[in-house]
């Protein structure tokens, strides 16, 4: 990042839309996929039922449509929302390399072949990454904008198997250094408020992401979906979220306080698309706002980014 100490004053984090405009000059959107992937915590490769927070339809737009949409189809959809001339397509629902690799490269020529589409974002589990897989990936990175986004969640396997994962931390290491050095941009995906952690095991896990020096973060608080897992245990009264956005903002400030200021921020806290499918906690203030408090915390505490690293 060029000028960095120039950008380190309090109130600053690095936003993924600066990322972009340095990337390209002019904002890029992120189009939502959903391309029919499935999951192998979900058809029993790795587990059944799935990680116990997760029903994909709560947080992926257009996941189990009753008609499949091809991703051209999709793409031209996500246009009408941003009239702009730069897109990513981004894979969004269940995990995106878990396919035979041919499938895979014909969705990904699929959505790069729209010449408004400048590159991809592809979310997918670190245990569904093998060499043949990244080394399809490192082929697009050479031509266009490309980042993998691994869902780490916690890097303490004892949360992990409590809310099952299907894999433990070393699985994610073995994918970011199995992608690292290949041009593709890395983001990671992690939770705070997980059953069973603590706000010092949370500046943990942004610690670990420091070591691994992936590119940027997307940051969830947790959520309480419908036919989940955690739903029931949440209504036994054994899981507790932050009710309310003023609970979330001062652990997730002091994550960002942790994290090196070159990681840019994808997300600040969850977004469900289905409000019908959300238990808890239901915050009145949108992403925008979110990210207005976050500002005016750092402002008031005097700090930024990666300031306490």
């Amino acid at each position: 990042m060029s000028n960095q100490t120039t950008l380190f004053r309090p109130g600053w984090y690095y936003r993924l839309s600066s990322f972009f405009r340095r990337q390209f000059g002019e904002p890029v959107f992120k189009i939502p996929i959903d391309a029919g992937f499935s999951c192998p915590n979900h058809d029993g490769t790795v587990g059944t039922g799935g990680c116990s927070y997760c029903y994909n339809p709560s947080f992926s737009p257009f996941s189990n449509n009753a008609i499949a949409a091809s991703v051209t189809a999709q793409l031209q959809r996500g246009k009408k929302k941003h009239k702009q001339a730069r897109y990513l397509a981004y894979f969004q629902s269940y995990t995106n390399t878990y396919a035979p690799l041919e499938e895979l490269k014909a969705l990904y020529d699929e959505a790069l072949a729209d010449p408004e589409v400048e590159g991809l974002s592809i979310a997918t589990r670190p245990d569904c990454i093998s060499e043949e897989i990244i080394s399809l990936l490192e082929s697009y990175a050479k031509h266009c904008h490309l980042w993998v986004e691994y869902g780490l969640q916690s890097a303490h396997d004892k949360t992990l198997k409590m809310i099952n994962r299907g894999h433990n931390a070393e699985a994610f290491v073995r994918a970011v250094e199995m992608t690292r050095s290949r041009g593709i941009y890395i983001c990671a995906h992690i939770i705070l408020g997980l059953p069973g952690e603590t706000p010092g095991m949370m500046l943990q896990t942004v610690n670990f992401l420091n070591r691994l020096a992936v590119d940027g973060v997307k940051f969830h608080h947790l959520q309480i979906i419908k036919n989940t897992p955690l739903a029931i245990e949440y209504a036994r009264g054994k899981v507790a979220v932050y009710e309310k956005a003023d609970d979330y903002i001062p652990i997730l400030c002091d994550c960002l306080e942790r994290l090196s200021p070159t990681m840019a921020i994808h997300r600040l806290a969850s977004q469900a698309a289905s409000e019908d499918l959300l238990i808890v906690p239901h915050w009145p203030e949108g992403a925008g706002q979110i990210a207005s408090l976050v500002e005016t915390e750092l402002i008031s505490r005097g700090t930024y980014q990666g300031c306490l690293i």
